[in-house]
């Protein structure tokens, strides 16, 4: 949305140059900074880790010199003649206890700084990667999603022989009601539209943005007679919806929505399934 107001301004000021598209595109479609977010929390990670080890060479070090105190101030006090002889060994392996005590408190310390450091990092790229995986209007799975779990969904369908149907959404005539009610209305239907898909999926099931006003729904174990009944659930659950303006009341009619049913047949391409789909729709 903030990309087409862009747009829309430089237009409506006369002309749009190069210079303008390249700068539209560094902020609204380049992933430059995702890359470089990504790169930036992975080397965090890497020294982190790095520290780790570092952690554990220092008490490793630590360890093995408390060792040989141990051997030796037991060996003096084995073979000490005397009681001062004996106190002497006594006191030196009694420090050397509590230094190596102190030090392994210190380890704990940075193992739990490190440990929550690593855990942060980690939710950070979890945060991230979801984002890859969104539509940013709809706030459902977006193409790239759809694409990582229809081949995965085909993996596990020629393994396990179940069902897997895909569903093709289209909405009628969506260009024809943007340019009639403006980009702001189409993308609250694009984003009802979503809603709806979401509203309609369970378990498995994947909802997606395939691509404009088109999405998609991966039916993991789902045979073609219930995919076609999922398909007229959508369809009919998207017509009872009017369009309204809050602000003035103004109706913008109802929207439709066309779905091709087709189920996965082992061994073909995913693009053929999609065709098929598509040919369906």
């Amino acid at each position: 949305p903030q990309l087409i107001e862009a747009l829309e301004t430089l237009i409506n000021g006369g002309s749009v140059t190069d210079d303008d598209c390249a700068a539209l595109y560094a902020k609204y479609l380049s992933k430059d900074d995702e890359a470089a977010d990504l790169q930036r929390t992975s080397e965090r990670i890497e020294a982190a880790v790095g520290e780790v080890l570092g952690f554990i060479g220092e008490a490793s070090d630590g360890a093995e010199t408390y060792g040989q105190s141990l051997e030796s101030n037991l060996g003096e006090m084995a073979s000490a003649d005397n009681l001062d002889s004996l106190r002497k060994a006594v006191e030196t392996l009694v420090g050397d206890t509590k230094k190596m005590a102190t030090q392994n408190e210190l380890l704990h310390e940075r193992l739990e700084n490190s440990s929550k450091e690593i855990q942060s990092l980690h939710e950070h790229l979890e945060d991230v990667r979801a984002e890859a995986l969104t539509d940013g209007l709809t706030n459902i799975p977006n193409r790239k999603a759809f694409d990582m779990n229809l081949r995965q969904e085909a993996m596990n369908a020629m393994e396990s022989g179940e069902d897997l149907c895909l569903l093709l959404c289209d909405i009628d005539h969506f260009k024809k009601f943007n340019d009639t009610f403006g980009h702001h209305t189409g993308d609250q239907v694009l984003k009802l539209a979503g809603m709806i898909l979401t509203q309609n999926v369970k378990g498995r099931d994947t909802a997606a943005r395939y691509g404009g006003e088109e999405f998609a729904i991966i039916l993991p174990n789902t045979s073609l007679g219930a995919a076609k009944n999922l398909a007229n659930q959508v369809r009919e659950a998207v017509a009872s919806k009017r369009i309204r303006k809050k602000s003035t009341g103004e109706h913008f009619g109802e929207i439709t929505m066309s779905i091709g049913v087709a189920k996965f047949r082992g061994g073909e391409s995913l693009s053929e399934l999609i065709q098929r789909s598509d040919k369906g729709l």
